[in-house]
């Protein structure tokens, strides 16, 4: 008994910690940017007036929004066409490249480096004047690329920053999905004749379907959720040319002091990511989607179970102790 105890208190101890910071950093926050949301609060004022879904009707109709969900859209495109070359690095790296290892280091090294500072990098690149890009090019005398301040190429070199930076995690998820299949299936299907391509088509990407979820789905959500690369190398600019969905929030709530707005931008951005993720595994794993879907189907049998149990045994307590009265 006393070492129940001891268990119990223990146990305690380890979740208090953990739920406490949950309900103050996620929770709390999270009810609080609801909340908010139906208001017109701007930030400073301790008062403010509930304004019903007026922030929500906002956020479909500006053409500004719109625009930088456009922008985003750009980001995801560009990174879901060069999945297909992340796979064929992932196998190269897997199958030809002796002593891998140092390569895998030099591939995942962008991804652990601070954003900020590989904005700043790039923003050193680009430069119109004195940019490494722009001295290549005026060595085979063509003429200043304008890469960071002329609007029909903004977009596509802050894009090119964010595929530099994110590819080496892809291919490095990829790599491992490729080491986890089997290898007598791949021999079997080299003895019979079949060439890399259809190894690729028939066998390795049917059995790399979870890592395709997984770098579709951080593919998302980064596009969804782009910030720092065109905060700090073009402030969104020039004009809102490469603003993003998440940048435009930002500005909305510091800015132009629009909490409101703001937070029902960012509870439509969260719920956009849900729905997405939803969709994603209905169309690539639905057999597993299915699987959790009856689990929690299970979950509330067994809970409508128990009431129906508690509430036979109510009856029947409330039976006996009838019959005990009559035969008193």
């Amino acid at each position: 008994m006393k070492d129940k105890t001891q268990k119990s208190i223990l146990l305690a101890c380890f979740l208090a910690i953990p739920t406490i910071l949950l309900f103050v950093f996620v929770l709390y926050p999270g009810f609080k940017l609801a909340l908010i949301s139906f208001t017109d609060w701007d930030g400073i004022n301790p008062s403010y007036n509930y304004v019903g879904l007026k922030n929500y009707t906002q956020v479909f109709q500006r053409k500004d929004i719109w625009q930088s969900l456009k922008n985003n859209n750009l980001y995801f495109m560009l990174h879901l066409l060069f999945i297909p070359i992340e796979m064929y690095l992932a196998m190269l790296l897997d199958r030809y490249i002796k002593k891998s290892e140092f390569f895998k280091t030099i591939v995942f090294m962008p991804y652990i480096i601070n954003g900020v500072a590989i904005a700043y990098m790039f923003s050193f690149l680009y430069s119109s004047e004195d940019g490494v890009l722009n001295g290549l090019l005026a060595l085979g005398s063509i003429g200043k690329i304008r890469w960071l301040s002329d609007p029909k190429i903004v977009n596509y070199s802050l894009v090119v920053v964010s595929l530099w930076r994110f590819t080496g995690v892809h291919i490095i998820l990829f790599l491992a999905g490729l080491q986890s299949i089997n290898k007598d299936m791949l021999e079997a299907a080299l003895i019979d004749g079949a060439s890399v391509l259809q190894q690729f088509v028939k066998i390795i990407i049917p059995n790399m379907k979870s890592i395709l979820s997984i770098v579709l789905f951080l593919n998302v959500r980064g596009a969804l959720m782009v910030f720092d690369i065109p905060f700090v190398m073009t402030s969104g600019g020039p004009g809102t040319s490469s603003t993003t969905f998440a940048l435009h929030t930002v500005k909305t709530a510091f800015e132009f002091s629009n909490f409101g707005l703001a937070c029902a931008m960012a509870i439509v951005l969260i719920v956009a990511i849900i729905v997405i993720s939803i969709v994603q595994s209905l169309v690539l794993e639905p057999e597993k989607f299915r699987g959790k879907l009856n689990k929690v189907k299970g979950f509330f049998k067994k809970e409508e179970l128990k009431v129906e149990m508690a509430m036979e045994k109510e009856g029947e307590k409330f039976e006996k102790e009838k019959n005990e009265r009559v035969t008193v």
